[in-house]
């Protein structure tokens, strides 16, 4: 017995199958208001990280996720609490990754575990990292790169304090040393964003080299070899 028309009302009859109007698109999934911040703290991230915050505006930012520039007021209140979330986002993140990196017992590995951790961040979020390294607007309390490093130099300084005791070195001297080795890396770090050779692995190695053998030949009182006056 062949099949009756589709909707067809006798005996047997199949349901009537719901076809879409012509030329009417399929709904799109609503978001929550969580998923839809998300969604904005990721676009932001990115075009912060591509341009800047001066050159990034909250229309871009709107277009990108498809929705109206009142959304994003709704959420952040302007591109200035974007840019805050984005930055305080990435700062906790860098800072924990190092934080919990630094476990080692001997000086030298905590000195390797702190360049790699810094130059693994910067190979898997690299937006994040571009971020934080760009300047920050004007009159923002938002933390950067800066209070990063400056956060694990105070951390790095407690533990040259306590290697200064032990050697008869001056121990007041240990935050000199801890800024010097920490905006080392640092800025090394953003060298190698750009050029991303070699592997971090050699880079890292490199670093420690210099800083290693560097501390474990420190002078006690050293002076400058340059007459004054030059």
């Amino acid at each position: 017995m062949a099949d009756g028309p589709v909707g067809g009302g006798g005996a047997g009859g199949g349901r009537r199958r719901a076809v879409p109007a012509a030329g009417k698109p399929p709904s799109r999934v609503r978001m929550s208001a969580a998923q839809r911040r998300e969604q904005l703290i990721s676009i932001g991230r990115q075009l912060f990280a591509e341009r800047g915050f001066d050159a990034t505006s909250i229309e871009e930012v709107a277009a990108r996720a498809k929705v109206s520039k009142p959304v994003v007021y709704e959420h952040f209140g302007g591109k200035e609490g974007l840019y805050a979330v984005v930055v305080d986002r990435e700062v906790r993140a860098l800072l924990d990754r190092i934080t919990a990196a630094l476990t080692a017992g001997h000086p030298r590995e905590l000195l390797e575990q702190a360049a790699l951790t810094l130059l693994g961040y910067i190979e898997e979020e690299t937006s994040g990292f571009r971020v934080l390294v760009r300047e920050s607007p004007l009159m923002s309390a938002t933390g950067n790169f800066s209070s990063v490093m400056n956060d694990v130099a105070h951390q790095v300084e407690h533990i040259l304090g306590a290697e200064f005791k032990t050697r008869g070195y001056d121990p007041k001297l240990a935050e000199l040393y801890s800024q010097a080795l920490v905006g080392m890396v640092a800025l090394t770090g953003r060298w190698w964003l750009e050029v991303r050779k070699p592997r971090k692995e050699t880079v890292a190695a490199h670093l420690v080299n210099l800083a290693w053998n560097g501390l474990s030949h420190l002078e006690a009182k050293p002076t400058l070899i340059t007459p004054r006056g030059r």
